[in-house]
């Protein structure tokens, strides 16, 4: 069991909130700081602290490892120390999700979900799917559209609430959560080469670099396996990619941008378990993405907006192609007379089967999104990302207690082999080409699409991309610009004021946690000078912008307080010049009905 006495400290300066308590822990290190806001070379005295299994995210691939473990700890009368740490300041509020939910993973890990009073209510009744024009539509029949787009027996529901309440049944089973905490870098064993565990952010760095009088060092939070469960683009999952070399296939991305509108009384076109799906306008037929629209119980739009991160015309504004989308006929009637109450924004998974890393490293496993399990052509993956966290927690069970290994630095292989043999591979496998088949333009990849649907995925082809995403642009000068529609502040927002919305707040007093890397000093002038600057229109919270210096030269500004965690600078970025680390604990931004 553990806690540590900075800890505490950070309790009573309300740095970071803790929802368990345990026994102290007085083991000391030694290390080398890797936080660049301080001196590279300066020495940090770090308290450290043991658990047998450390999760990193609170997400539903974390939260389901550690219900599993704990439920198989109990069945076998095993004693075995399980821990959460999640960067938002609570469970749920750095997640954000469509959400149309799958509920057999859940059944699995949790059959009484119902009873137990599980936040799951509005079941999908009806099901559309429109490829829109500018003045009109055009519905596909549910017989011609491919099965994961069926959604009849699904529900839509909250995941940041459904993570809430799965976070509580963790605690109720004994497990560890301590939100506010913010994992800054793999404990790594130079001399053997395996993860021992995380190294938490340093509190108490002023902008300058300098220590504060609050400061705090990060705590080495030591762990026999150390799960990476920190959804799309994780940090510390794509250092542990890059160290051991787990990626084959670069992943491809979406960036995804949603409202939560509450709906009046007796709304006319309310209808309580509604989906609706659209492609087409207003992008272009050549750029992969679309929308979603869920009518949950009792009163309350989930709207949002997907672009693939492939796209070609800098000049595309994602933020504001949502924006133009909801003036649509088809859109706009269902937001008359509601009022819009949450914004946020993620990236999300689009490569599927191809992009799948190897998943476990020496010392610990990928589960959920960091692993990549999102299937594309169902736009789910929520019950994807439980059952990577139940067959994560079998195989660690099977090893640490069962077979008593009690080893650091286990690779487990058989979690690989359990995910190969399971629905999720399944299912990713008969969608591998889904996404690929976009790649030439909209009507293609639905008819693509069909087709491969109605063969169960038995075709000889495969279409993958060899590219990341941040090279799919085309030079400014070659690519048509776009113009868009002014804001009405009704049912169109500028972007600063629905960024209120998300809750998001920083430390303005830290150093960015969004970093230019030192080997790309001359690409965002680059990006500038080539691509009309991408990062302006890209940032569903403009972060990045370019002003005049005292010379009246352009100079880039990161505004890092409006971050959303999004993650789509460390993707989109032209050279990917931006290298993404957490801030404190405890900050971005806090969602409550995504």
């Amino acid at each position: 069991m553990l806690m540590i006495k900075n800890i505490r400290n950070r309790i009573n300066n309300n740095h970071l909130n803790i929802r368990k308590s345990t026994d102290i822990s007085k083991s000391f290190i030694k290390h080398i700081s890797r936080n660049l806001s301080i001196s590279e070379h300066e020495e940090i005295i770090r308290e450290e602290i043991e658990t047998d299994v450390l999760i990193v995210g609170g997400g539903p691939g974390g939260l389901a490892t550690a219900i599993k473990l704990q439920q198989l700890s109990q069945k076998h009368n095993k004693q075995l120390d399980i821990t959460i740490v999640e960067k938002g300041s609570e469970i749920g509020s750095h997640i954000i999700s469509g959400n149309c939910f799958e509920t057999h993973a859940l059944s699995d890990l949790i059959p009484n979900w119902k009873e137990k009073g599980a936040p799951i209510e509005t079941e999908v009744k009806k099901d559309k799917f429109l490829i829109l024009t500018k003045n009109g539509s055009f519905s596909i029949p549910e017989f011609l559209l491919p099965d994961g787009i069926h959604n009849r027996g699904n529900y839509i529901i909250s995941l940041s609430q459904l993570c809430r309440w799965l976070g509580k049944e963790a605690e109720e089973l004994g497990v560890n959560i301590f939100t506010g905490f913010a994992g800054n870098d793999l404990f790594y064993d130079d001399e053997k080469k395996i993860v021992q565990g995380i190294i938490t952010n340093d509190f108490g760095i002023a902008k300058d670099g300098k220590k504060k009088a609050s400061f705090q060092p990060g705590n080495v939070i030591k762990s026999k396996i150390t799960v990476l469960a920190e959804g799309c683009r994780g940090s510390l999952t794509e250092r542990a990619i890059e160290k051991f070399n787990l990626r084959s296939h670069p992943q491809h991305y979406g960036i995804g941008l949603k409202e939560v509108w509450e709906v009046p009384e007796n709304h006319p076109h309310f209808f309580p378990g509604l989906v609706q799906h659209t492609v087409a306008w207003p992008l272009d037929i050549k750029t992969y993405g679309g929308s979603f629209m869920y009518h949950m119980k009792p009163n309350i739009i989930h709207l949002g907006f997907v672009v693939g991160l492939d796209y070609a015309n800098p000049h595309l504004n994602p933020y504001e192609e949502f924006q133009k989308f909801k003036t649509h006929k088809d859109v706009r009637k269902y937001l008359e007379g509601a009022r819009c109450i949450e914004y946020g924004s993620r990236c999300l998974n689009e490569g599927g089967y191809y992009s799948i890393p190897k998943l476990s490293f020496p010392g610990g496993v990928l589960v959920g999104d960091s692993a990549g399990f999102l299937n594309v052509s169902k736009i789910k993956g929520t019950h994807n990302a439980i059952t990577s966290g139940i067959l994560a927690a079998e195989t660690i069970f099977e090893e640490i207690c069962l077979k008593e290994n009690t080893n650091y630095g286990q690779n487990l292989n058989k979690y690989e082999e359990k995910i190969r043999k399971s629905k999720i591979n399944e299912e990713l496998f008969l969608s591998r080409n889904f996404q690929g088949g976009f790649s030439k333009n909209l009507f293609f990849g639905l008819i693509h699409g069909f087709f491969t649907s109605l063969i169960k995925g038995k075709e000889f082809w495969e279409f993958k991309s060899k590219k990341s995403d941040s090279q799919y642009y085309n030079k400014a000068s070659n690519s048509k610009k776009i113009e868009y529609p002014k804001h009405d502040g009704v049912l169109t927002f500028d972007l600063l004021e629905n960024l209120a919305r998300s809750g998001t707040n920083h430390d303005h007093d830290q150093p960015s946690h969004l970093r230019i890397k030192k080997d790309k000093l001359d690409s965002p002038m680059k990006s500038y000078k080539e691509y009309a600057a991408p990062e302006e229109r890209f940032c569903p919270a403009k972060v990045y912008e370019f002003v005049k210096d005292d010379k009246d030269q352009p100079k880039l500004q990161i505004n890092a307080q409006n971050c959303l965690h999004c993650k789509c600078c460390s993707i989109k970025m032209v050279d990917e010049y931006i290298d993404w680390n957490v801030p404190q604990g405890g900050e971005g931004p806090k969602y409550n009905l995504m």
